[in-house]
């Protein structure tokens, strides 16, 4: 277990490598310059160097004046450091302002997650074991819905609803106006009442799909042979859905939730654009609008890196999920 750890390690960092080489490429080779349009913008301004001269400095701070190859090893060494350069929206480093934003990101993600698993599994278990009745329909008419319809749609429907209509939550942002007055719950209420529709997006966007591979896996398994003889012992119902079909349930399911998070992540982007929720989505989206080359090189380097350290531990957890998976 421990050489396949490395080995897997070692396999991930190659990924991440290569991943980020290839969007490093393309920025480089878009036909929008967003360097020169960077050095205009700072050669207009008051007192400023020449245009040539910002230009000239931006190329070699960025290793731009290099070949591809070249700037990339130069841009990674950096990168290795920490060190991702200076946003040239936020005006600040790189990891400065990840990690002011990162914060709302992961509170939306885990309360995300969390009600999505209490939510979606049950329902494809209690689907699985009523096949064909109405609650099997109904989930899966549910599940459907969450797979095919798209994120800004529901993020629309929601916010339409639940803060035009019934002016329940704030039609955008993390505070109210009053935050500062409150004290320190009142503000925790607060941030919380605004990240409920954000949630909500989220989780309808991800959940119809955890719903219907729980239900797909598991009447795969209620159709085994263990299961039949697990009954014929007299093993009350809920002993057998408990102890015998979901724990080999959750196998495919932890190979699934190695995709689920960063395809969660990667929903930020536009639901937290909707919503004007300050985190790395939104930050993310808008370098990419604006041109903010070193942002997106960081933020596509962070979702490489987080889709590879969920698979790592995906290969992990099969191990301990079940005994019988063994590495040589």
């Amino acid at each position: 277990m421990y050489k396949f750890f490395i080995r897997r390690i070692a396999f991930g960092i190659v990924i991440i490598v290569l991943g980020a080489f290839i969007t490093y490429a393309i920025l480089r080779m878009i036909p929008v310059s967003y360097v020169e349009a960077k050095a205009m913008g700072l050669a207009q301004r008051p007192g400023s160097k020449p245009y040539h001269e910002w230009l000239e400095q931006l190329n070699a701070i960025y290793k731009f004046d290099r070949p591809i190859p070249v700037g990339f090893v130069g841009w990674l060494g950096d990168a290795v450091k920490g060190d991702f350069g200076d946003s040239w929206v936020f005006t600040v480093p790189v990891t400065d302002y990840f990690k002011s934003v990162v914060g709302y990101s992961v509170i939306l993600f885990l309360t995300t997650l969390v009600v999505e698993l209490l939510i979606a599994i049950p329902l494809g278990i209690t689907a699985a074991r009523k096949q064909y009745s109405r609650t099997d329909y109904t989930v899966t008419a549910l599940a459907l819905m969450g797979i095919s319809l798209p994120s800004f749609f529901f993020a629309s429907v929601l916010r339409y609803f639940f803060s035009i209509k019934l002016q329940w939550f704030d039609v955008y942002g993390i505070t109210g106006r009053n935050h500062m007055f409150y004290g320190f719950w009142g503000q925790i209420g607060d941030i919380a009442m605004h990240l409920v529709l954000p949630s909500a997006t989220l989780m309808i966007m991800s959940i119809g799909g955890l719903m219907r591979y729980t239900r797909t896996n598991m009447l795969e398994v209620l159709n085994a042979d263990y299961i039949r003889t697990a009954r014929a012992k007299g093993l009350p119902e809920r002993r057998v859905i408990n102890r015998h079909a979901f724990r080999n349930t959750l196998i495919p399911l932890i190979s699934y939730f190695s995709y689920l998070i960063p395809a969660m992540v990667s929903g930020f982007l536009v639901t937290e654009t909707i919503f004007s929720i300050p985190g790395i989505g939104n930050a993310g989206y808008t370098a990419i609008i604006l041109g903010d080359i070193p942002f997106v090189m960081f933020y596509m380097t962070f979702s490489i890196i987080l889709t590879q350290v969920s698979l790592i531990i995906a290969d992990l957890m099969y191990a301990v999920v079940d005994p019988r998976v063994r590495v040589n």
